[in-house]
């Protein structure tokens, strides 16, 4: 889900425009949407199968071995931190861990103290997710501010939108001049963003691949695919005739030329879509992907327990993710102190890595202990 309405505001109010949201009662807000709300036509996902949890590590293509159950308190998959002579050995820095090994992840982009990721990299994370751009525009991270991160101990993967994009973008007043019919219906929630006929090659080629290639470029270990929701969301109206069946197709396969492009040029760079977990009913889209993020499991933003049914539905979609060799990348919105220890109790149980954090993703929050 697109984390970009307070940001739109901080960006305008940086250039001397306030862009606020006031409410029927005069109080001004910012806005943030629902982040996982599922379409109508959720009841219509396929069931997970039933059966007792064997989680494992990354097991998709690209991704290393998965971790050491025999490590003391572990489990299959997402367990303990690393130990043995690699951590250990006198005068050696160890390398960023396997991904089924992780199990906690920093979350930030924006905010980052005077433009720079030392904060991070000094952070007790075993991995991190930022923006492409530390200023969501063309101020691209270097490969130099990558490697620094990594050579704390870290994997870093680049987020960006595969199925939308907001009009701060820069690739967004070149499509809205040279081919505006990609842009479809603009998002209720979020002003200023707009769903995209993502099955277009033309996005493909003008967005999708060159983010891709900085990614690359820039040493990041991965992408953080957000938006694939878009499906769900893009007006019909605007499909060309297709209905939501066929843009869960389209949503997969963009997500596997994704994969299959960059593993091409890189193997072992990972590809990690944000939310709709039940696109794994897709054919080849589980092997497409070397992990899953999962925002809101336990807790809406802010604070607030998730006991709708979706949000079953998405553990469950999450669960048999993760028993497919998938890890997982929790992130849950609260700040109350016993909502913190309840979700970070939660992620020791499902073998899931988490993070607690605040909804408007400009700064660190502590590791679950």
């Amino acid at each position: 889900m697109s984390h970009w309405g307070w940001r739109r505001w901080l960006l305008a109010s940086l250039a001397g425009v306030t862009v606020l949201t006031v409410t029927a009662v005069g109080v001004v807000v910012l806005r943030h949407p629902d982040p996982v709300t599922p379409s109508t036509s959720s009841a219509d996902r396929a069931a997970p199968p039933a059966g007792p949890v064997t989680g494992a590590g990354s097991a998709g293509p690209g991704a290393g071995p998965s971790g050491d159950a025999s490590a003391p308190g572990a489990t299959a998959g997402l367990g303990a931190r690393p130990t043995g002579p690699a951590a250990t050995a006198p005068g050696r820095r160890a390398g960023p861990p396997r991904p089924g090994t992780i199990t906690d992840w920093a979350y930030q982009l924006q905010g980052y103290p005077d433009g720079r990721l030392d904060a991070l990299s000094r952070g007790r994370y075993q991995l991190a997710v930022v923006d492409l751009a530390r200023d969501a525009h063309t101020d691209w991270f270097t490969r130099a501010e990558i490697e620094t991160v990594r050579r704390g101990g870290k994997r870093v993967l680049a987020y960006f939108e595969i199925g939308s994009i907001e009009d701060f973008r820069p690739e967004y007043p070149l499509l809205r001049r040279d081919a505006p019919d990609l842009l479809a219906n603009e998002w209720p929630d979020w002003p200023g963003e707009y769903f995209v006929r993502y099955w277009d090659p033309r996005w493909w080629d003008r967005v999708v691949r060159p983010r891709v290639d900085q990614a690359l470029r820039a040493g990041f270990d991965g992408a953080y695919l957000d938006t694939p929701l878009a499906y769900e969301e893009i007006s019909l109206s605007a499909a060309g005739g297709r209905d939501r069946a066929r843009l869960a197709a389209e949503m997969s396969a963009l997500v596997g030329r994704i994969s299959g492009y960059a593993k091409a040029r890189r193997p072992g760079f990972l590809v990690v879509p944000q939310n709709s977990p039940e696109l794994r009913a897709q054919p080849g889209y589980p092997a497409a992907i070397d992990g899953i993020a999962m925002e809101e499991l336990f807790y809406l933003a802010t604070d607030q327990p998730c006991a709708r049914d979706w949000c079953a539905e998405n553990l469950a979609h999450t669960r048999a993710l993760r028993d497919a060799g998938k890890f997982v990348l929790a992130v849950d919105y609260a700040q109350r102190a016993d909502h913190v220890r309840t979700a970070c109790g939660r992620y020791r149980t499902e073998r899931f890595a988490g993070t607690v954090t605040v909804r408007e993703l400009d700064r660190l929050t502590a590791p679950c202990d």
